[in-house]
């Protein structure tokens, strides 16, 4: 048949589609081939399941139809003799992969996370966390009493926010600062960033001790440990002092408003009269636009008690705190750094 008779490709119809986007299997299936570490098991080259199965402890032909089921979604390729080779979407799976995928993967998938969606209407209704409901705590209260997990979401963020902070140490001139204090810094991952791409600065790394345990192997891998003071602490108690900027890279998108206020309040404390706030979120565009940031506010709803906000929430937000929002400077990343000064 010759190509001008054959119909071309059409987009199924609406009630296919939105049935395709509720699909519970995809996020599972994603989440065990990060949790087995499938990816890893195939960088030397196409395997099949036969291959894979004793290794991996594996019943062979139910590996076989989630391998299939992998290279339907793009992530691996089928060849010869049933066998899959990673596809360049798959090779971010692999533990090693630069941004590597599989930490996110595997900490959203946890069922700690997954039985908090279960209340998702209950957020609803409530405005209330379907963690609290749930677990009966706070999440980041849950990952204090499991230092695994706290670990994993460690990783889990520096992998979800992937090219984000070099995108961050570009689009803003860090080098006019001497000491820049990270507020609810995590391992560092940001803060080291920063240093390496600008020489004049000293940090602070400031974030509670069972976060910052995990920071002294990353500012070593930059090369700026020596330049970073690592201090624990609660930043819903206080924040150091001595900073000429501060950083809040994704804290404030974590929690209520009057939280918010009480962390700012320590910042506008801490910060000197010409002192910067540079606060690292997503900053949702207004009306109908896409953008990533207005799927994580449903998980800042259900998981977190946060939020994420636009510039004129981030603008009324900063006003009752006494600080004056100066600017909104867009990186290459989806987050956007939002400059403010005390007043």
């Amino acid at each position: 048949m010759s190509s001008e008779h054959q119909s071309s490709p059409q987009s199924p119809p609406s009630h296919v589609r939105l049935m395709q986007m509720g699909s519970f299997a995809v996020p599972r299936v994603l989440y065990i081939a990060a949790e087995l570490g499938l990816a890893d098991e195939l960088q030397s080259g196409a395997k099949s399941a036969a291959e894979l199965a004793g290794p991996m402890k594996l019943h062979s032909p139910s590996l076989h139809r989630l391998m299939r089921t992998l290279a339907s979604l793009g992530i691996l390729a089928e060849r010869e003799t049933q066998r899959f080779q990673l596809t360049p979407l798959g090779e971010a799976l692999k533990t090693e992969a630069p941004h590597s995928a599989r930490s996110a993967l595997r900490a959203f998938g946890r069922l700690h996370v997954q039985r908090a969606w279960d209340h998702f209407a209950y957020s609803l209704q409530t405005g209330r966390t379907g963690m609290e409901r749930e677990w009966g705590v706070p999440l980041f209260d849950y990952l204090a009493q499991r230092p695994d997990e706290a670990s994993l979401f460690s990783e889990a963020m520096v992998s979800f926010h992937g090219n984000e902070p070099p995108a961050v140490a570009r689009a803003y001139d860090f080098s006019i600062f001497k000491t820049i204090v990270d507020v609810g810094g995590a391992t560092g991952n940001l803060l080291a960033t920063i240093l390496f791409q600008h020489d004049r600065p000293r940090g602070v790394l400031f974030d509670l001790p069972h976060v910052v345990r995990d920071a002294l192997a990353i500012l070593r891998a930059h090369g700026v440990d020596e330049r970073v003071t690592i201090q624990a602490g609660d930043f819903f108690q206080t924040v150091p002092a001595g900073g000429d900027a501060y950083l809040l890279s994704h804290v404030l998108h974590d929690w209520s408003e009057e939280q918010c206020l009480t962390i700012l309040g320590h910042c506008r404390k801490a910060i000197g009269p010409d002192g910067r706030l540079l606060i690292i979120e997503m900053v949702l565009p207004a009306g109908d636009v896409p953008h990533p940031g207005k799927i994580l506010d449903m998980g800042m709803l259900v998981i977190m008690g946060g939020r994420e906000r636009t510039e004129a929430e981030y603008g009324h937000l900063l006003d009752r705190a006494n600080f004056r929002l100066v600017k909104v400077v867009p990186t290459e990343a989806p987050a956007s750094i939002v400059e403010a000064a005390p007043v």
